[in-house]
């Protein structure tokens, strides 16, 4: 395998769900926390920046409906980043998180550089938008890690996605996320050329680790959160763990 430049342990959208997720002030709370890496989720606004956001819906993590009323679209990719930037997403998660913006992929690029932290992006495109935000993100993340000594690892479950990353910015490694072991899996790995497979935690045996390994490619897992869960993993000799724990489970063990 080719050396792996990533730490083991990455912080589920920011912080898990100890700060609103997606968001500064959780990547803030992490790095308290000791990790160095986090995982994030990447759409597209309907003018095509890249922001930070899980659903394809507004509702669940933002004041929308407030903001919007509740007859204008709720789905997140309809509405250009000016529009977005006026959402308060903290407020549904905690008083103590009340106002906070969602930010771009550019404001979280100027973090992590910043403060010497590496990136998993999850690209997690609005139905219908799969491959066109597989090439949108990659094309600012190479724009945005251009001179970066460790380039952001780019992951996905949508097949599309990755060929759109693939076809912009070949050199950023990409990774296939997994919640379950369908028919050609590692093949289609292999194919996208990806470094590694993302799968749900429970999916890791020895025999699965074996192939993934054998083949070149590095084992992650999500989301992990349990000491026992854990410590299976790591007895699996996977390399990857990305946990809503960031308070039970420290970096440095």
């Amino acid at each position: 395998m080719q050396p792996w430049p990533y730490p083991r342990w990455i912080a589920h959208r920011g912080a898990g769900k100890l700060a609103p997720e997606n968001t500064l002030a959780a990547f803030r709370l992490g790095a308290q926390y000791g990790y160095r890496m986090f995982e994030c989720d990447a759409k597209l606004a309907a003018d095509g920046v890249p922001f930070l956001m899980h659903d394809a819906t507004l509702d669940r993590t933002t004041n929308a409906k407030q903001i919007f009323g509740p007859a204008t679209s709720n789905i997140a990719g309809d509405h250009p980043w000016s529009e977005l930037a006026k959402l308060d997403a903290g407020s549904w998660h905690s008083r103590a998180f009340a106002g906070e913006p969602l930010p771009t992929l550019e404001n979280v690029s100027a973090f992590c550089r910043s403060n010497g932290y590496f990136l998993n992006i999850e690209i997690k495109p609005t139905p219908g938008t799969e491959r066109a935000t597989g090439e949108v993100v990659a094309r600012h993340a190479d724009r945005l890690w251009n001179d970066a000594p460790v380039p952001p690892l780019l992951t996905s479950f949508s097949r599309l996605s990755l060929e759109g990353a693939l076809a912009t910015a070949a050199s950023l490694p990409r990774g296939l996320l997994l919640d379950k072991l369908w028919k050609g899996w590692l093949e289609t790995a292999l194919s996208l050329e990806c470094v590694a497979i993302v799968c749900n935690h429970a999916l890791w045996d020895r025999n699965t680790v074996a192939r993934v390994h054998d083949a070149g490619l590095r084992c992650l897992s999500y989301t992990p959160n349990d000491e026992w869960t854990v410590k299976r993993l790591i007895d699996l000799n996977t390399d990857g763990i990305i946990t809503d724990r960031v308070d039970l489970f420290s970096p440095a063990r």
